[in-house]
């Protein structure tokens, strides 16, 4: 399990590609959300209500036009806070 610790207004990168679980559904289901290694600023950060030991990062990420993207929630494994740290793919 990642020891990610950040707070709002922090910025992470995608550890691996994130993709639209279905949960945005202004995005069509499947679409890229987040390459490996695009930037992002923590916007909220919480739990699972069922699971209060699981945090969640809602987390806005740049798109290609350095315009923030929609909200999207990430687990500490799908996020690291160093560009270095990002899996090569």
């Amino acid at each position: 399990m990642s020891t990610l610790s950040c707070k709002p207004g922090e910025v992470v990168y995608a550890a691996d590609a994130i993709y639209n679980d279905g949960s945005l559904p202004e995005v069509e289901e499947g679409a890229l959300l987040a390459a490996p290694g695009t930037r992002g600023v923590v916007v909220k950060t919480g739990h699972v209500e069922a699971a209060p030991e699981v945090e969640i990062f809602v987390v806005r990420f740049e798109g290609p036009d350095a315009v923030l993207g929609p909200p999207v929630g990430c687990f500490a494994d799908e996020l690291t806070q160093a560009v270095t740290e990002v899996a090569s793919h």
